[in-house]
């Protein structure tokens, strides 16, 4: 079982966003920005092009869905989508709020944000759901 089922199935806490019957997005813990929020299927499958197309589409539609919400709360010129898949192996797709395209750079140190900022991020983020 994967860390990010884990945190599905709630035997790790996280900073949730938004749910449905079939994905889940919360914030990243290692934040490239303010507002870097993770899609994940619910269906535990390593590799995001191994999901069925249907789903696939299905998951990029709920990201948008996501991003929109991102771009309506968190001060950006866009959200930036990354899929690497390499770190955890549960297919997921990286949200990140632009300001810059260096914005989206893995090589970028975390921004440092409090357990309250995270929590008041993904609460507002909800609520634009």
């Amino acid at each position: 079982m994967t860390i990010f089922s884990k945190i599905i199935n709630g035997e790790i806490p996280c900073y949730k966003v938004a749910e449905n019957d079939q994905f889940f997005a919360f914030l990243d813990i290692r934040p490239m920005t303010k507002g870097h929020t993770l899609v994940v299927p619910k269906v535990e499958t390593d590799y995001l092009f191994d999901l069925p197309t249907d789903m696939l589409a299905e998951m990029m539609v709920f990201a948008k869905q996501v991003a929109v919400a991102i771009k309506a709360t968190v001060p950006c010129k866009r959200v930036g989508v990354a899929v690497l898949g390499m770190e955890v192996p549960h297919a997921h797709i990286h949200l990140v709020p632009l300001n810059k395209e260096s914005d989206l750079s893995f090589l970028n140190s975390p921004v440092e944000l409090s357990s309250e900022e995270m929590a008041g991020i993904a609460s507002a983020i909800a609520a634009a759901m």
